[in-house]
C-alpha cells in the first residue's frame, strides 16, 4: 500500500522519476556504495610482490646480474625479468654472494667476480631479510612484514579472508537492520567503514592487519546489503529496477577510484587512508538520512512514520499526503480476509531448503540457479583481481574493468525487459565462456587487444550477474521465494571467496583462471536453456504452480497481463518486498 504512495511521486525515467526527497536519499546512500568497492578491490595494489632477492649480509662494493655491473642493487631491478634470475654480489670483505629470491649462497672461492660458478656454496637461508624492487611501490603489505617465500600463503589469505568477512557481514547486518531498523545500520556501517579503513592503515602486524580488514570486510559488505534494501523502500515502483541495479555502478565507481588512488599514492598505508577518506563527506552527514516508512509501519510506530511521509511530501510539493491511518485500516481489512482465506503465512513458515529440491524440476532449477550466482560472482572478481596482471599499465587495466560496468547495467534492465530474463541471460553467459577462449589465442605480446577481451569477459558477465536477481525471484514461488534467493546469495559469496585462488592458479598456468570461469559460464549457459521464461508472466504462489511454469513454456499463455497493468506492477512489487528481506 505504501508503495502506491511513493508511486505518486514517481515518472517512469529513472532519473526523472526520483523527486527532490527521494532522489536526495538515493544518491546520498549510493554514493557510500563507492567505499564497499574500494575496499573489496583496495588489495590489488595493498598487497602486490614486487621483484626481491635474499638480504645481504653486508656492505656490497659491486653487484653483477649477467654481463651488467653496477655498484647497488636498485640499478640491477630494470634487468630483472623472471623469478629464476640470481644476483651475484661482492662484499667490501671480498666475499662473493649469490643471491636468490628465497635463499643465498656464498662461493667458496672468491677471486674472480664472475656470474657464472661451477665451484662450491654454502647454501644460507635469508636470515638477513630481503631486498624489495621499490621503483613501482615504495612500500606494500608483502614487503611491510616479508610476506614472501614460507609467508607467501600469509599474503595469499588476505583477499580470501576479506571475502569471508563479507559473507558473514551480508548475513549479521541484514538481520539486524530488521530487527533495529535500516537507518541506525546505515549510520554504524558507515562510520565502521572509515574508522575500520583507517586503522587498517596503522596496525603493527600482519594478524592485527588481517583482523581490522575482517571487521572492515563486514561492515562493507552490510552497509552494501541494507543500502541496497534502504534505496528500494524509497524509490517508486516503476524506477526501482534501475534504482537497485545502479547501486552496483556506483560500487564500480569505487573500483575505479581504486585505480586512481593506487596510481597517484605508492605507500600502502597512505593509500589505504586515503581510500578511506574518499567518502567522508557522506560519513559526516549521513545522520541525516531518515528512517523508512516501511520499517517504522512494519514496527507499528504510526506516528514516526507519518512524519516521514509528511516531509516527503513537502520536499515533493505535494499538498495532500497519504494518512497511515487510512493504510492501517485498509491493513486491518486485509488481514481479516486473509484469515479466511487459505492461511499461507502460517504454512510459509515452515518451509526450508529442502523444499528447493521438492521434486526434479524445481531442484533442477535451483542447481541451476545456484551454479549462475557462484558463476557470475566468480566471472567478476577473478576479471576484476587479474586485470593487474594483464600486462601494460595495470592502473588503467583495473580503471577500464570498472567502468565497463557502467553500461552493462544498463543493458541489463533493457535486455530484461525487451528480450526477457532468459533469453538475456543465456547469451551474456554463453558470449563470456566464448571470450574467455579467445583471450587464450590471443599472444601475450598484445596487450591493448588482451585488456579489450578482459573488458567484454567483465561486461558480459557483468550482465549475467546483475540480472539473476530479480530473475531468481521470478523463478520460484511466494512461499519459498526469499529462501530462493537467499541460498543464491550466499552461493555468491562463496563464489568470490573462491574467486582468489582461482587468481593464483595463475602461477600454474597463465589461462587456468580463464578456462574455469569458462567452463562454469559455458555449463551455465546451456543449463539456462532449460530454464522457463519469467517475463510478462504472473508470480506463482505454490511450488506446484512453479513446476507447471517449468514443465509448460505455454502454462501461462493467454494470461500475461499488459505491460503498464496492475498485475505488472504487482510483479514488481512482489519482487522488490521479497528482495527487501532476501538480499540480506
Amino acid at each position: 500500500i505504501f508503495f502506491s504512495c511513493i508511486e505518486c511521486f514517481s515518472s517512469v525515467n529513472f532519473f526523472l522519476s526520483l523527486y527532490r526527497f527521494q532522489a536526495c536519499v538515493y544518491f546520498a546512500s549510493v554514493f557510500q556504495a563507492m567505499s564497499c568497492g574500494i575496499h573489496y578491490l583496495a588489495s590489488v595494489f595493498m598487497a602486490v610482490t614486487p621483484n626481491f632477492v635474499c638480504g645481504i649480509p653486508g656492505n656490497v662494493s659491486s653487484v653483477l646480474f649477467y654481463n651488467s655491473s653496477e655498484s647497488s642493487i636498485e640499478d640491477i631491478w630494470t634487468l630483472w625479468t623472471s623469478t629464476e634470475n640470481y644476483i651475484v654480489v661482492r662484499l667490501e670483505n671480498g666475499e662473493i654472494w649469490e643471491l636468490n629470491q628465497c635463499s643465498r649462497s656464498k662461493r667458496e672461492v672468491s677471486l674472480d667476480l664472475a656470474y657464472e660458478y661451477k665451484g662450491n656454496k654454502s647454501i644460507f637461508s635469508c636470515s638477513d631479510g630481503f631486498l624489495y624492487d621499490d621503483t613501482k611501490w615504495k612500500s606494500t603489505v608483502v614487503t611491510q612484514w616479508d610476506l614472501v617465500c614460507d609467508r607467501e600463503w600469509l599474503a595469499k589469505l588476505i583477499q580470501p579472508t576479506f571475502m569471508l568477512g563479507v559473507l558473514i557481514g551480508a548475513v549479521i547486518f541484514g538481520d539486524i537492520a530488521d530487527r533495529l531498523g535500516r537507518q541506525r545500520v546505515i549510520w554504524f556501517t558507515s562510520a565502521g567503514q572509515f574508522v575500520f579503513g583507517i586503522a587498517v592503515a596503522f596496525t603493527f602486524d600482519y594478524y592485527s592487519f588481517v583482523i581490522v580488514r575482517f571487521l572492515l570486510a563486514m561492515v562493507s559488505s552490510g552497509y552494501l546489503v541494507v543500502a541496497f534494501v534502504y534505496v528500494t523502500e524509497f524509490v517508486g515502483i516503476k524506477a526501482r529496477t534501475w534504482a537497485s541495479m545502479h547501486v552496483h555502478a556506483f560500487f564500480a565507481v569505487g573500483i575505479m577510484i581504486v585505480a586512481l588512488v593506487g596510481f597517484l599514492v605508492r605507500t600502502w598505508w597512505v593509500y589505504q587512508i586515503f581510500l578511506s577518506i574518499a567518502t567522508l563527506p557522506f560519513v559526516l552527514c549521513c545522520w541525516m538520512l531518515p528512517e523508512t516508512p516501511f520499517w517504522l509501519l512494519s514496527e507499528e510506530r504510526y506516528e514516526d512514520a507519518q512524519k516521514v511521509i509528511n516531509i516527503m511530501a513537502r520536499w515533493n510539493k505535494v499538498s495532500t499526503p497519504c494518512k497511515v491511518s487510512e493504510l492501517c485500516s485498509v491493513q486491518q481489512d486485509d488481514l481479516v480476509s486473509g484469515r479466511t482465506g487459505d492461511n499461507d503465512t502460517s504454512s510459509a513458515k515452515k518451509h526450508n531448503i529442502l523444499d528447493l529440491f521438492c521434486n526434479w524440476h524445481i531442484a533442477r532449477r535451483t542447481i541451476t540457479v545456484w551454479l549462475i550466482w557462484f558463476t557470475g560472482s566468480l566471472g567478476y572478481y577473478v576479471f576484476s583481481l587479474s586485470s593487474v596482471s594483464l600486462g601494460g599499465n595495470e592502473y588503467l587495466n583495473l580503471f577500464l574493468i570498472g567502468a565497463v560496468e557502467l553500461p552493462c547495467y544498463v543493458i541489463a534492465c533493457i535486455g530484461m525487459d525487451k528480450l526477457g530474463r532468459r533469453n538475456t541471460l543465456i547469451p551474456f553467459l554463453i558470449l563470456s565462456a566464448l571470450i574467455c577462449v579467445l583471450i587464450m589465442f590471443i599472444p601475450q605480446d598484445f596487450n591493448i587487444l588482451i585488456v579489450l577481451a578482459n573488458m567484454a569477459g567483465k561486461f558480459s558477465i557483468g550482465v549475467a550477474f546483475g540480472l539473476i536477481y530479480l530473475y531468481t525471484a521470478e523463478l520460484y514461488p511466494t512461499i519459498v521465494r526469499s529462501l530462493a534467493v537467499g541460498s543464491g546469495s550466499m552461493m555468491c559469496r562463496a563464489g568470490s571467496v573462491v574467486a582468489p585462488f582461482c587468481v593464483y592458479l595463475r602461477s600454474v598456468w597463465i589461462f587456468m583462471p580463464l578456462l574455469l570461469v569458462g567452463i562454469m559460464a559455458l555449463l551455465s549457459g546451456i543449463l539456462t536453456i532449460m530454464l522457463p521464461e519469467t517475463l510478462g508472466k504472473p508470480l506463482t504462489n505454490t511450488l506446484a504452480e512453479a513446476t507447471e511454469m517449468g514443465r509448460s513454456k505455454k502454462s501461462c499463455s493467454g494470461k500475461t497481463p499488459p505491460a503498464h497493468s496492475g498485475a505488472a506492477l504487482e510483479k514488481i512489487e512482489m519482487f522488490c518486498q521479497e528482495t527487501v528481506s532476501t538480499e540480506k
